[in-house]
């Protein structure tokens, strides 16, 4: 079978180490587990799971790095936007998908919460859906939205949503990010930025910039600390 697994902060962390127990306690073999970056363990990438799961990488973050370089992992490189592709063309036929979702509403409808992304493409194609309902997780709306009716189990997990503090700039970072925003940023400039030390580096010197925009599929924490300031 494959199994698509929800990413990102949104990853069902209680689900995910619940598969590799019963990948295990089933016997069960060349399992294809297709996720983009996932936060937790990632326990099906663990040398014991290597004849049970194989896992393909579409975003890869630190849990598939050594599994990758060992050979008992994929990855898939690929434009994000460019992922829902893969599950539209039929590229990728997932059977199973472990999602993370709000509680939901009056009118029965859970919410993605903070990962949409290739989410909707991947369970418009899958056979069968298995939310955990999470109630710290935040509501987005759009099409973070899905029915109650479109889920075949929904199993309860209150966890915390995982956190990235940032571990502050060097002098070097700072240095760097000064020059690209005095030079390369202009007011008015539509910025692309991902995580790490120099797009916050670049964003912490654009406080005296104004109408600032965004085209990014992650929003880091010095996105947030300018549009805390009120003029971009």
């Amino acid at each position: 079978d494959h199994v698509f697994v929800h990413g990102a902060a949104a990853t069902p962390r209680v689900l995910v180490p619940a598969l590799a127990a019963h990948g295990k306690k089933a016997n069960l073999k060349n399992v294809r587990v297709h996720h983009i970056h996932t936060e937790g363990a990632g326990e099906y990438n663990a040398p014991e799971f290597k004849d049970i799961f194989r896992s393909n990488s579409l975003f890869t973050g630190g849990n598939c790095r050594e599994p990758i370089n060992a050979g008992r992992a994929d990855f898939t490189p690929i434009f994000l936007g460019d992922i829902p592709k893969l599950f539209y063309k039929g590229i990728i036929k997932p059977d199973v998908a472990l999602l993370q979702v709000t509680p939901a509403d009056k009118h029965g409808y859970h919410s993605l919460g903070t990962s949409v992304d290739c989410v909707r493409a991947a369970i418009q194609h899958t056979k069968y859906i298995i939310g955990q309902v999470n109630p710290r997780f935040p509501r987005t709306s759009g099409h973070a939205i899905v029915h109650e009716s479109h889920f075949d189990a929904l199993v309860e997990g209150e966890l915390d949503i995982p956190e990235h503090k940032s571990k502050g700039l060097t002098d070097v970072e700072k240095t760097i990010g000064k020059l690209i925003a005095e030079n390369l940023v202009e007011d008015g400039a539509t910025m692309q930025m991902g995580i790490g030390a120099i797009p916050d580096a670049v964003l912490a010197d654009c406080t005296q910039h104004k109408d600032l925009g965004v085209h990014s599929e992650m929003f880091s924490d010095g996105v947030v600390d300018l549009v805390n300031l009120g003029q971009h």
